[in-house]
């Protein structure tokens, strides 16, 4: 896996496909906040390990994985509506977009390249957010929860994305904060940056090909920029 140091070498794609939590806002103190909040309510130990399991993932998978831990009479459907009540709670986290983020989506627009989100969460969470943050007009698309059958570590979003953009995955890269999501990049045949808490942490970024903590100083770039670099142009100045 390459560090941020290889700036000066670039990864040229033709399409560049976002993780939306953690990757593009920094929502995981507020997803971690929610999820302790949810377990505790039902007197369930949930310590760092178990939340470092949940990042990256649809809510409804979490749920059903973990459902047997909230009674025997606890059903899936009840689980979701009391984390979705929960969420409203004014005293969690605020959701802020990561640094670099939108320099970086204006850079990889200017260079022609189609970009798209590809979230665990919801629909209307998605778009919710990436309005507020003020970055919802650099995406052609977005995959959400609602979208695909299964989800993240398994790669079915990624190549929605994809077709969606009409790319082939091997043209795209991936940016994601978890393992899952860098697990999904890797099947679905696109190359893949490790961000935010993955580029910091081995265990995590395992699965990519490179580690940025900074996204304005991502080393990717469309095939139109790399052209222009080959041929010597925009060099001065």
């Amino acid at each position: 896996m390459s560090a941020q140091g290889d700036a000066g070498i670039p990864v040229t794609a033709k399409a560049a496909l976002f993780d939306l939590d953690g990757t593009l806002i920094d929502s995981e103190p507020r997803s971690r906040a929610l999820w302790r909040r949810l377990f505790a309510g039902h007197g369930i130990d949930c310590g760092e390990d178990v939340l470092d399991g949940l990042s990256g993932r649809r809510s409804r998978e979490v749920i059903e994985e973990h459902l047997a831990r909230f009674g025997r009479h606890a059903t899936a459907e009840r689980v979701r509506e009391e984390l979705t009540a929960l969420n409203g709670a004014p005293d969690l986290p605020p959701v802020r977009l990561v640094p670099g983020a939108d320099r970086l989506l204006r850079r990889l627009r200017r260079d022609g390249m189609a970009l798209a989100v590809v979230t665990s969460g919801g629909r209307r969470y998605a778009e919710d957010h990436l309005t507020r943050c003020g970055i919802a007009g650099h995406f052609s698309t977005v995959v959400s929860a609602e979208d695909v059958t299964h989800g993240k570590p398994d790669p079915e979003g990624y190549l929605l994305a994809c077709r969606r953009l009409g790319v082939a995955p091997g043209d795209a890269v991936v940016f994601e904060d978890s393992a899952a999501g860098l697990q999904a990049g890797r099947r679905a045949g696109a190359r893949c940056f490790a961000v935010g808490r993955a580029a910091r942490t081995p265990a995590l970024c395992r699965p990519a090909d490179h580690a940025v903590e900074d996204l304005a100083l991502a080393p990717v770039v469309g095939r139109a920029e790399a052209g222009r670099r080959r041929a010597g142009t925009g060099a001065e100045g």
